[in-house]
Order: C-alpha cells, then structure tokens, then sequence
C-alpha cells in the first residue's frame, strides 16, 4: 500500500499546479481586455474593424480547442498543457510587438497565437480538473474556473491603473508574457504524466500520475473502460457523444452562459466608454467590478450547488445575468449601468464549471473524457468565437442594443437548465463534481 502522506503531497501539488495556470491564464485575458480600448485608437480602426482584429483570437482558439481533446488522449494532458503555455507567452509577446509598432495584423496575429495557446491548455484543464475531482472527492472546477476569474481581477486592477498612467501596452503585455511563462514551468513540472491518455492496444485512459503514484486518483484515467467511449478517439470522440440529447441540452447551456461572460470580457470595457460615455479608465473599473462578480460566485457557490442542485442553481443564475445585461442595455445612468455588471458577473459565474461538471456524469457508461472535451468546446466557441461577431452588429445598432443578443441567450438557457438535474442517487452525486469514470 502507498503511502498516503506521499499521495496527499502529489495531489495538492496537481490541483495547486493547475490552480496556478488557471490564474496565470486570467491575467493575462484581463491585462489584454483592459488595454483593448488603448490599442483600438492607437491601431486607429472603428468598432466592427475591431471586431475583425479580435477574431484572431476566435481563430486561434477553436484551432486549439478542436485539437486539444484528440491530443490530450493521444499524448496525456501535460504535453499539451506545455504546447499552450508557450504558444500564450509566444501570443502575448507578438501583441505587445503589433501594438507597440501599431499594426493591426500583428495584433490580429498574436491574438491567434495567444487563443489557440489558450484553447489547448484550457480544454487540458478541465479534464485535469475532472481527475483531480474524482482523486479528491469534491467539487474543484468551480474553483479552478474560479481562479481564472480571480486572475482577471489581477488582470483588470494592473490595466485600470497602467491605463490612467498611459503606460505603454507594449511593455504591459511583454512583462505579463514573462510572468506566464514562470507559471507556465512550475506548473508543468507539477502536473502528472498520462491523464486523458488512452492506451492504443485497449483504448483505455492513461494514467493519471508516473508510476500510479496518485493512488486512487491514477485509475481516474480509465476512460476507456466507460463502454469503449475511449477507442473512438479524439474528435470522433467528441462527435459520438453528442447522440446524447441531455448532453445536447447541456451544450445549449454552457453555449449561452459562455456567450454571457465572453462578451463581457471583450466588450465591457468599450460598451462602457462608447455606449454610456464613461472614460477609459472607468470601462477598465467596471470590466474589474465584472470580473470580481465572477470570482466571487465561483468562490462562494458550491454551498448554494450543494443545497439546491445545479439546476435551480443554474437558472437562477441565468436570471440573474439577464437583468444585470437588460440594466446594462436600458439604462441611461452609467453609474446605473456599472453597478449592474456585478448582477451580470454573479449570474455567469457557474454556468461554465457548473456544466461541464455536468457533461462528465451519466446513467450509461460512457466516455467521460469524451463529454468534457466535448462541452468544453461549445462552451470556448460560444465563449470565443461568438462575441466578437458582435462587433459587426453593433456597426449597425450599437454595442449596447447588439447586447440583446446575450439576453435572449441568457433566456433560453434559463428554460432548459432542467437538464442538469443528476440522474444518480449516490451521496457523490449532491456535490458538483464528475463521476467516477472521469479521465
């Protein structure tokens, strides 16, 4: 028998690792969301040519979403994790470069390496997220998400105050790429080799940990014993799980809730400035009051998840998000409009976790990796993919009336949540975390 004190230190480490990154990774969102009204004057392009420049980013993360659950199940998820950390730290350089020199495709281009560095690694957490849930036997995405949130407090706080300075955003985002790449080496020298890798002569997962040294915690690569989900493989994985039509709900859910908190991250800050006249600075105040909502219900909601159930729990939550949005909208009080955005920030706080917790159980056995990477990826194309389009709209109607599109999301969300009702009456199953066939 291992030792425990052994496997205890092993797993704090893995999920202490992956908490790190996850922060890292919301710094560095923040730090560029912050600037976005800065670089968009000094690249001298109008609403919707931004929109075009942001859709790097789009770009390069649905690349790395796409490939990132195939990966991780061909080559485990820490080589993939190293795959995106440096491709962040390679995006983030090249943006500080494209906006320092003003040129609007060095921008759109750091932008794409920095999403699909971001879609990689991001995809690869939340099935390292998943296996530490069940190596630990309690709720760890929301937190983990929510760490990524409280880094785009950090994040915000250092823009709001680089930008009242005028510092350049050159040197910001350069010294911020220095600061990833630290995180970035600890935290893959901490993770374990082998999760989510399957074995090509049995389709099973691989092992969570050199050597099963997690104990228990290893075995939580066995996807492949879920019914054979494991030998589909990557994206044919992915594609096959979704004849589930829970799942397909489920999809429909994160699609809605990523969309709500996406296009607060790429357009609060000039949905501030262009549609209710506020400064720069107080757009970048009100993306930090956002982000600090966000943090705060990740943080806070497993209790209300425990007591009431990811459903209500969810719908509530959408609920909640919309009257934050509708305020926004409405309202002709900036000051108004700046206070709803804490109502917006709690409301879309757990949708993301909340339901890729979700996607990884089930009555039938099925591959859990598979569900995850699958919803994963709904939930980064809504997340990334999906506000930027906005921009183009808003050409035509303005930012605050495009944002009717995030409150019919956040609606029909609200009536579907009852798939997220668990289907097991096992004691794990009141907590927010995957079942045991996690990989």
């Amino acid at each position: 028998m291992k030792n425990p004190q052994v496997m205890d230190a092993t797993t704090r480490r893995w999920r202490a690792a992956l908490f790190l990154f996850m922060l890292a990774t919301g710094v560095s969102m923040a730090s560029w969301v912050a600037r976005t009204p800065a670089v968009r004057d000094a690249l001298e392009v109008s609403t919707g040519s931004m929109g075009l420049v942001l859709f790097g980013l789009s770009i390069g993360s649905m690349a790395g979403v796409l490939v990132s659950g195939g990966l991780v199940r061909k080559h485990g998820g820490r080589l993939v994790i190293t795959l995106g950390a440096g491709l962040l730290v390679a995006g983030l350089l090249v943006i500080a470069g494209g906006a320092a020199l003003e040129v609007s495709g060095g921008v759109f281009g750091g932008l794409a390496l920095f999403g699909a560095g971001m879609g990689l690694a991001e995809v690869a957490f939340n099935i390292e997220g998943a296996a530490v849930e069940r190596t630990v036997d309690r709720p760890v995405l929301p937190v983990l998400h929510g760490c990524f949130s409280l880094g785009t407090v950090v994040g915000a706080l250092l823009g709001m105050g680089l930008t009242a300075v005028r510092f350049p955003v050159g040197w910001h985002l350069a010294a911020v790429a220095v600061a990833v790449a630290a995180a970035g080496v600890w935290t893959v020298r901490a993770v374990p080799a082998g999760t989510g890798r399957e074995s090509a002569e049995t389709g099973e997962g691989g092992r969570a940990g050199d050597g099963g040294r997690t104990g228990d915690g290893a075995r939580a690569g066995d996807g492949g014993r879920t019914g054979g989900g494991g030998r589909t493989g990557g994206l044919r994985a992915q594609v096959e799980v979704w004849r589930d039509r829970r799942l397909v709900l489920i999809g429909l859910i994160v699609l809605a809730m990523a969309f709500a908190e996406g296009s607060a991250n790429d357009w609060l800050p000039l949905l501030m400035v262009d549609g209710h006249g506020t400064s720069a600075t107080a757009g970048s105040l009100t993306f930090m009051l956002f982000a600090a909502a966000m943090t705060t219900g990740r943080f806070t909601g497993g209790p209300l998840l425990v007591r009431y159930g990811p459903a209500a729990v969810v719908r509530a939550s959408a609920v909640v998000a919309a009257v934050g949005v509708a305020l926004v909208i409405f309202s002709d009080s900036a000051l108004l409009a700046g206070a709803a955005v804490v109502l917006w920030g709690l409301g879309a706080s757990l949708g993301f976790p909340v339901t890729i917790s979700a996607a990884g159980e089930g009555v039938r056995p099925v591959d859990a990796s598979a569900r995850v990477a699958a919803v994963s990826t709904a939930g980064y194309a809504a997340f990334l993919v999906g506000p930027p389009s906005l921009g183009f709209l808003a050409d035509h109607v303005g930012l605050r009336n495009a944002m009717l599109v995030v409150l019919l999301l956040l609606g029909g969300a609200a009536l579907i949540t009852g798939a997220l009702r668990r289907r097991t009456a096992s004691p794990a199953a009141e907590v927010p975390s995957a079942q045991s066939d996690l990989v």
